[in-house]
């Protein structure tokens, strides 16, 4: 049986969007200086950014999940990171061009991320894409976040599709995992900070994509020049 054309598309933010590891590992290495110790690189803790402040600090201290710090090592990496949310972050190679390219073709288009509402509106601002995704979904928008399939549902309900005409988006096990139970397709994020974790697991996604460009050509479109809003078919 054929399946439905996808008409919406789903992303994860951090690691599939947004290259957001130049400041969340600014911001753990905020705290480690805290602790008198010395900063690490970005390139060596970027994948733990799509596991969030949980894996920032799991993975970045010494004692880090030490149940009795672990609140307020929370509070300090976040309340940095919020100071400093968009200083070093960029959206990945190709990503406006394959956001330009779903607006033109008129697939509705929008953000479904763990990542607080706090932090989440106000980086989705900065960018300047507030006003053009289709929904915005935060980590607290729902009692449930991803795995669980109820901010993907949300999502679709949000784009008017059903979600056999979505892809979810991303590069972390949750975002498949969420995506298989919401009944949408999956596209893993190869290049993003997780994919290693997904791409070693029994996890099978619909599609891979090595870059945001890929997507275009497994949905059967193709890219225009960023402005271009003529028919992509």
């Amino acid at each position: 049986m054929k399946r439905p054309a996808i008409t919406a598309v789903l992303f994860d933010l951090d690691g599939t969007l947004l290259d957001t590891a130049p400041d969340l590992v600014g911001a753990l290495n905020h705290l480690r200086a805290h602790e008198g110790l010395p900063p690490v690189a970005v390139s060596d803790y970027q994948r733990f950014v799509s596991q969030g402040a949980l894996g920032l600090i799991r993975a970045g201290l010494p004692d880090g999940m030490d149940e009795r710090l672990y609140g307020p090592r929370r509070q300090r990496l976040l309340d940095h990171y919020a100071r400093h949310l968009c200083e070093g972050t960029r959206s990945f190679d190709g990503v406006e061009l394959l956001l330009e390219a779903l607006q033109a073709q008129g697939i509705p288009w929008g953000i479904v991320t763990n990542k607080p509402e706090f932090l989440t509106l106000p980086l989705v601002e900065a960018i300047g894409w507030s006003r053009r995704a289709c929904f915005v979904i935060s980590g607290d928008t729902l009692a449930q976040r991803k795995p669980d399939p109820a901010p993907l549902l949300l999502a679709c309900e949000l784009a008017g599709v059903a979600p056999a005409q979505a892809v979810m988006v991303g590069d972390d096990p949750r975002d498949l995992i969420a995506g298989a139970a919401a009944g949408t397709r999956t596209a893993l994020a190869a290049y993003g900070y997780g994919a290693r974790e997904v791409l070693d697991s029994d996890l099978a996604p619909d599609h891979i994509i090595e870059t945001p460009i890929d997507l275009l050509a497994w949905m059967g479109l193709c890219a225009t020049a960023p402005g271009d809003r003529a028919a992509l078919t």
